[in-house]
C-alpha cells in the first residue's frame, strides 16, 4: 500500500482500502495537505465520534462506507455510504458513527 502523498499519486487506489478500522477508535489519514486545503480518509467505530466544533471554511463530508449522525447547528442529519454533507462555515457540527463508518473529509480554505 503507498506511505505518502507523492506515492498516492496518479494511480488508481480504492478509498475504503487507504484506511483500516480500529476497535474503539478514530483512525484518520492524509491524502492531501496543501495551504489551500487537505483530503482527509477517516474511520470510525461504531459510537466514536468527533465532538462539536466550528470551523472557518466549508468542509465536505463524502461517505466512504458505512452510515453516521452528523449534526450542524443542533440539527442531526443522517449520511450513508455513497451520500455527502456539507458543513457550513462557521456553524457548529459534530458527527457520530452509528455504524463503522469511513468518510473523506475535504476541507477548502479560500
Amino acid at each position: 500500500m503507498a506511505e505518502t502523498e507523492d506515492e498516492l499519486k496518479a494511480q488508481s487506489l480504492g478509498l475504503k482500502d487507504l484506511v483500516d478500522y480500529q476497535d474503539g477508535s478514530v483512525v484518520s489519514r492524509t491524502l492531501i495537505d496543501k495551504p489551500t486545503g487537505t483530503v482527509t480518509l477517516f474511520s470510525f467505530d461504531t459510537g466514536q465520534g468527533l465532538s462539536e466544533h466550528t470551523a472557518p471554511f466549508d468542509a465536505m463530508v463524502n461517505v466512504v462506507d458505512g452510515e453516521a449522525e452528523v449534526m450542524i447547528s443542533g440539527e442531526p442529519h443522517t449520511v450513508a455510504e455513497g451520500e455527502m454533507i456539507i458543513m457550513p462555515a462557521n456553524k457548529p457540527h459534530a458527527l457520530r458513527a452509528n455504524k463503522p463508518f469511513k468518510m473523506l473529509l475535504v476541507l477548502v480554505r479560500d
